[in-house]
C-alpha cells in the first residue's frame, strides 16, 4: 500500500518543489520517472510466483525508492536554500522595510484631504501631489515585492513540511522492501549451483593468507564437486558495466587515504543502507569476512575475471550460486533508525549524506587492475 501511495505522492511533490526553486525541474524529472519504475516494480511483485522473481521486483523496488527519495531529498534541499535566500535577503532590508511600513502606516494614519493640503497654499499642495503621484507606484512596487518574497517563504516552508512527511513515509516503504527481499533471498532454492564450499579449507585458506591476493589465488581450492559452465563473460561490456552501487568516487586506484595506504582499487562513497548489485551475471566465489575489508563478496563472472567488493554489512547469497546481472549482493552499513541519511536534518548536514564507503577491486588472472577501466564512471 505504501509503495503505491508514493509512486502517486512522488511526482506531485516534486513537481511543485521544483516549480518553487527557480525552475530547477531535475528533481522532478527524476521523481517522475522513479515514480513510474515504482509503479512498475508493484506490478513485478503481484505477478511474482517464486522466491527468484519477488527478489528480482523487490530488488526493482528497492533502487526506485532509493531514486525517488534521492530525488525528494534535492528538491527539499533546493526548497531549503531558497528559503535562506529569501530570509537572508529580508534581513539585509530590514532598514528599507522598516521605513516602508512607516511611510505606509503614517499615510494610512491620516485621512486623504490632509494629506493633499500643505503649509505653503495651493502651489505646495500642487507640488507635494505630484510627488505623492511619483512616490505611490515605487512604495507599491516594493509592498507587491514584499508580499510576493513573504508568499514563497509560507510556500516553501508548508512544501518542506509536506515533502519530509512523504520522505518518512517512502522510508518505511524501503525498509520494509529490504526486509522482504531479506527474506525471499532465504526463500530462494532455484539458482543454478557451480560448486560447494568446503568450510573447512575455507577457514584454513583464510587463516593461512594475509594478502588478498593469496586468498583470491587459493579460491579454487575451497570449491568441492565444480561443474564447469560457461557464463555469457563480460569482456565484450569493458567499460560499460554499472557500478554495483549508487554514489561517487571518493577514492581512485593507487590514491593514498588519511593513513597513507594505497590500495588497487577504487572507493565509493554511498549512503547508508543502500543496496549493493553485481552488475553483471556471476558466480559467488566467495562471501564473508576477510582480512582487514570487513565482509567481503567475491565475484566471478568470467573465468579469470573477480569482482571484489568489500565493506557491506549484510552479505547476500551463498558461495557456488550463479547469479543474475543486477542481482542483491549485499547492503551497506549504517544506523538501523530510519533515518538512511536520505532526509536532510540540517543545512550543516548537507553534502555529508554519501557516509559509508564500498571498495571495489577487479583482478584479471590474479592481478589488480584499474576498475575504471571495467566500469561506466564520470571518466567514460
Amino acid at each position: 500500500m505504501i509503495l503505491r501511495a508514493l509512486s502517486l505522492t512522488l511526482a506531485v511533490t516534486l513537481a511543485v518543489t521544483g516549480a518553487a526553486v527557480a525552475q530547477e525541474s531535475d528533481p522532478a524529472t527524476a521523481a517522475r520517472g522513479a515514480a513510474d519504475r515504482l509503479t512498475q516494480a508493484g506490478e513485478l511483485l503481484d505477478q511474482a510466483e517464486s522466491a527468484r522473481d519477488r527478489v528480482r521486483a523487490l530488488t526493482e523496488t528497492i533502487r526506485a525508492f532509493e531514486d525517488g527519495l534521492e530525488a525528494m531529498r534535492n528538491g527539499l534541499r533546493r526548497a531549503a536554500i531558497r528559503e535562506d535566500v529569501l530570509a537572508r535577503e529580508l534581513a539585509s532590508r530590514e532598514t528599507e522595510i522598516a521605513r516602508l511600513l512607516g511611510a505606509l502606516q503614517s499615510m494610512g494614519a491620516n485621512p486623504s484631504p490632509v494629506l493633499l493640503l500643505h503649509p505653503s497654499g495651493p502651489v505646495g499642495t500642487a507640488r507635494s501631489g505630484m510627488i505623492v503621484a511619483d512616490i505611490t507606484p515605487a512604495l507599491e512596487a516594493k509592498v507587491g515585492d514584499l508580499r510576493d518574497d513573504l508568499r514563497e517563504i509560507s510556500v516553501l516552508r508548508a512544501l518542506q513540511q509536506s515533502a519530509a512527511n512523504k520522505l518518512e513515509e517512502g522510508l518505511q516503504g524501503v525498509q520494509a522492501a529490504r526486509s522482504n527481499l531479506s527474506q525471499a533471498i532465504a526463500d530462494r532454492t532455484d539458482l543454478p549451483r557451480r560448486f560447494t564450499e568446503d568450510p573447512v579449507k575455507t577457514a584454513l585458506l583464510i587463516a593461512s593468507t594475509e594478502t588478498l591476493e593469496g586468498f583470491a589465488s587459493g579460491l579454487s581450492q575451497i570449491a568441492v564437486n565444480e561443474v564447469t559452465t560457461s557464463l555469457p563473460g563480460i569482456s565484450n561490456r569493458k567499460g560499460a558495466l554499472p557500478l554495483p552501487v549508487a554514489g561517487a568516487i571518493l577514492r581512485r586506484a593507487g590514491e593514498a587515504d588519511a593513513a597513507g595506504i594505497t590500495r588497487p582499487g577504487i572507493v565509493m562513497a554511498t549512503r547508508p543502507r543502500a543496496l549493493v548489485t553485481t552488475p553483471a551475471p556471476a558466480t559467488i566465489r566467495y562471501r564473508g569476512p576477510l582480512l582487514d575489508y570487513g565482509n567481503v563478496i567475491i565475484l566471478e563472472p568470467e573465468a579469470g575475471i573477480l569482482l571484489v567488493i568489500a565493506g557491506l554489512d549484510v552479505v547476500y547469497g551463498t558461495a557456488g550460486e550463479v547469479l543474475p546481472g543486477g542481482s542483491p549482493v549485499g547492503l551497506m552499513p549504517g544506523p538501523d533508525t530510519g533515518d538512511d541519511g536520505l532526509v536532510p536534518r540540517s543545512e550543516a548536514s548537507a553534502g555529508l549524506e554519501n557516509s559509508e564507503t564500498l571498495y571495489i577491486e577487479i583482478r584479471e588472472q590474479n592481478e589488480p587492475v584499474n576498475p575504471e577501466l571495467w566500469f561506466k564512471t564520470d571518466r567514460g
